[in-house]
């Protein structure tokens, strides 16, 4: 049986090409996938290893934070005295403090380097021989004054800076300048992923940074001396809420991290790769199935000389498993090429990654061999099945078995139920069954696939009316074998089913933020540092100097409890309140918010049982209480919660007066010259980020669509595999129909009419995949836009009909690409050759 499976293997080459190229793809990609975490996570981790050459003992603060993600106020704990006590222990060779916080480095053009949360400025701390072994330069010098400051190579090369040049920077609001005393290398984490590194002498970076203590303490165990003694060493001087940690242990944690971080990127990429692995199942099911149906006399004649209905399926299974084992060895070598091209790309996006060999790991192999081979098997198991039930006198009459009925009736019962019962799915509370219950109908409707296609079929009768005969033909064709149409649109389907449905929920929630900014935000512009820390109050006292500014206030925010209730904290101008933001009120307004008036939103009124009038007491952070009126009661959204009151009511309790943002409502509206004065009267800061409605709406659409594009380019991988799909169907059915095209060139069907009736058929099954798709994507992306409406109140469902118009398109050019190849070969078709097949 093996001998029989691998000439049928070796004499359908060019049948099984296709679902060689199918398994191949989602096998590269699973691999590559694989071969691309394995190599990133090994070059971070060498490179992180390095970060720790100097460190053997870690003195770190322990705690310090709230539950409500609010900093506690703790006595200085890692202070120059603890760091001299440090390096005097037994066993101690050295000591470096470390420090670092936010830096915002300007461009030569004014512009944010690094990002808003990869901008960071840290301390140059000279050890004994002069050198942080921290940073290596590569030219120039450490900076030595407050007017020097040193960049890191990466940060160099992009913006151009030199040794000499003068930059500008900030970290807490107003704009100073330094010059560049030198440049470094680093591997710093942040740094590689595309962020920027400026470095200032110690005194100077812990002033500019407002950093009272060292961040962490780093003491390094000299010759002898395990970490463990070190450590020993160093718990006996510990002050209150600190640890030490060893630098092996520190080295294990930042593994775990990278391994953890480089296993979520790997799942997502997965996710896709098994997408398009589930789409090659069709293709390879749908193969099968053609080359049984097409051997059935042979096999016929296997069971008439004595081989039992086992060895049948075992002989198409070795088929799929020699198959799946050449897809595989060549998914995996395609693989390795993704890998690297992926790390081209990402680099090439600026990601700069770290240098390192590629990683081929024992598992990757096994994984990519397994999946290849399994998969493939897995497909051929049904079509295996059938071949078996094949009756031995089917070889005296030399025809084909033609496909029962009874099949179909039970897989439209089974496909019946489970739209059913995804359907009763749908109406539970509960998000995770209501899901459950849209995978349930997706799969349902994948079962009745053949039931569908004959009335979408029948339906595109008038459409391909115009084409006359050839049309007809396309239309018969189509629905002659419903498990092949089947089958073949099913594979497209998935493809467009979740680009549809994320389309419509991306478009939705776009437009459901667009909606929230206008609604909520009365205000022409909302001003905030660039990675969302507070304000100096300077900057809302010179904004407010302006002369094209109406109304401002600044939002100083601090945590507290409303009644017991935990929540949010504002403090505001009330006379400009009003005219910043837009409140949707259930009783009372913002007229009444002066003196001790507070405004509250409907969920801490509900939950307390508040309305207008009634006095509240507000615990502050400080722990002290003040009795607060309720002017009013609003509905909050995800952009405005919490409580309001005038600023004077919260300053008393802050241990530093800073402010969360500060919006201003222009005289003139929103436009560039207006811009350009308040740009200009913050001294063009890079730390100060200026937003109108459509900044802050484009900062979240901006991330959504990003990600929406991420995943149209993996998604593309699902749809090739379905195009490979339809072009092995067509390109069988052609091979498998060589007697009746015979026949129709023999009545007079030129070749052009003979390609045209090919591609005709590819357009109308690859349109009902398409059509499938879209529909079921609508659905899937109703269901989500519900359980989303939940949380994100201005969110209603929109249809893309622009988007969707462009998926059909696609589709239909698709079908005529796909139908290229078969079309030529049948029209190629010698036919009184054609005629004499059987």
């Amino acid at each position: 049986m093996f001998r029989t499976a691998l000439r049928n293997v070796l004499a359908h080459k060019a049948r099984l090409l296709m679902t060689v190229l199918a398994v191949m793809l989602g096998v590269a990609f699973v691999s590559g996938t694989l071969v691309f975490t394995d190599t990133f996570g090994s070059a971070y981790k060498n490179k992180s290893a390095k970060s720790f050459d100097h460190v053997s003992v870690a003195i770190k603060p322990d705690g310090g934070s709230r539950d409500d993600g609010q900093e506690a106020k703790q006595p200085d704990r890692l202070t120059d005295s603890l760091l001299t006590r440090a390096g005097k222990l037994p066993g101690a060779t050295s000591t470096l403090g470390s420090v670092s916080g936010f830096t915002a480095l300007a461009d030569k053009d004014g512009k944010l380097v690094g990002g808003e949360w990869g901008t960071t400025g840290a301390n140059y701390f000279p050890g004994k021989d002069g050198k942080d072994p921290r940073y290596d330069f590569a030219e120039g010098a450490a900076p030595k004054s407050a007017g020097d400051i040193a960049l890191d190579s990466r940060t160099a090369d992009r913006t151009g800076y030199k040794v000499g040049d003068t930059v500008r920077y900030s970290t807490d609001g107003p704009v100073k300048t330094a010059k560049v005393s030198g440049i470094f290398d680093t591997d710093d984490g942040s740094v590689v992923a595309g962020g920027s590194l400026v470095v200032f002498d110690n005194d100077t970076a812990r002033k500019v940074l407002g950093k009272s203590e060292y961040d962490e303490i780093d003491v390094k165990a000299a010759a002898g001396t395990s970490e463990t003694a070190l450590k020993a060493s160093v718990e006996k001087i510990l002050p209150k809420d600190t640890e030490a940690e060893t630098g092996a242990s520190l080295k294990d944690e930042q593994d775990r991290m990278i391994e953890q971080n480089t296993s979520s990127m790997s799942q997502v990429l997965l996710i896709f790769a098994g997408i398009a692995l589930f789409v090659g199942i069709f293709i390879i099911a749908n193969t099968f199935t053609m080359l049984v149906a097409q051997r059935t006399k042979e096999l016929a004649l296997m069971r008439a000389v004595g081989a039992s209905r086992r060895q049948v399926t075992r002989s198409v299974l070795i088929e799929a498993f020699i198959v799946g084992l050449v897809a595989a060895v060549a998914g995996f070598a395609l693989g390795i090429g993704v890998a690297v091209g992926l790390e081209s790309l990402m680099n090439a996006g600026g990601a700069s990654l770290p240098d390192g060999p590629l990683v081929i790991g024992p598992t990757t192999i096994v994984t990519a061999l397994i999946i290849g081979v399994v998969v493939t098997m897995l497909a051929a198991w049904l079509p295996g099945r059938r071949a078996a039930k094949i009756p031995p006198v089917a070889a005296m009459n030399s025809v084909h078995a033609s496909p029962t009925m009874r099949g179909l009736v039970v897989r439209n019962t089974i496909g019946s139920l489970l739209v059913a019962l995804g359907a009763v799915m749908l109406f539970m509370e509960d998000n995770y069954v209501k899901s459950g219950g849209a995978a349930t109908i997706l799969v349902g409707v994948i079962v009745l696939t053949p039931l569908l296609s004959r009335p979408f079929i029948a339906g595109a009768g008038p459409l391909l009316k115009p084409f006359g005969v050839t049309g007809k033909l396309a239309r018969l064709n189509s629905v002659r074998n419903p498990r092949r149409t089947a089958s073949t649109a099913s594979a497209l389907m998935i493809g467009l089913t979740l680009i549809t449905a994320m389309t419509v929920v991306a478009v939705s929630m776009g437009s459901a933020i667009n909606k929230m900014a206008t609604d909520s935000l009365k205000a022409d512009y909302a001003v905030s540092m660039a990675n969302f820390q507070p304000l100096t109050p300077k900057v809302h006292e010179q904004l407010a100097k302006l002369p094209e500014v109406e109304a401002s206030s600044a939002l100083r925010t601090t945590w507290g409890e409303a009644d017991g209730r935990d929540t949010r904290i504002s403090g505001v101008d009330p006379k400009a309140f009003d005219k910043l933001v837009g409140l949707d009120f259930t009783s009372g307004s913002a007229a009444g918010l002066k003196g001790n008036a507070a405004l509250v939103d409907e969920e801490t009124a509900d939950a307390k049982g508040l309305k207008a009038g009634d006095t509240v007491p507000v615990k502050f952070d400080d722990d002290k209480t003040t009795r607060l009126k309720v002017a009013g009661v609003y509905k909050p959204n995800e952009m405005i919660d919490g409580l309001f009151t005038p600023t004077p009511i919260v300053t008393p309790h802050l241990s530093k007066v800073q402010d969360q943002q500060v919006l201003l409502k222009m005289k003139d509206g929103a436009s560039g010259k207006a811009e350009d004065a308040i740009v200009k009267a913050l001294g063009d800061n890079p730390a100060i980020k200026i937003q109108d409605k459509d900044d802050i709406s484009n900062e979240v659409g901006g991330a959504i669509n990003m990600l929406l594009n991420m995943l149209y380019g993996l998604l593309a991988m699902a749809i090739l595999v379905a195009v490979l799909g339809v072009i092995n169907t067509l390109a069988m059915s052609v091979f498998e129909r060589k007697h009746e095209i015979g026949m129709l060139r023999a009545i007079g069907l030129d070749r052009a009419k003979i390609k045209q009736m090919v591609r005709l058929e590819s357009v109308v099954i690859s349109l009902f995949g398409a059509v499938l798709g879209v529909g079921l994507g609508l659905f899937l992306g109703w269901v989500a836009g519900d359980s989303i409406s939940g949380t994100v109140s201005t969110y209603s469902m929109e249809v893309p009909v622009g988007r969707i118009l462009i998926f059909l398109a696609i589709a239909g050019v698709v079908g005529v690409l796909a139908a290229v190849w078969p079309a030529r070969s049948a029209a190629r078709l010698n036919p009184l050759q054609a005629i004499k097949s059987e």
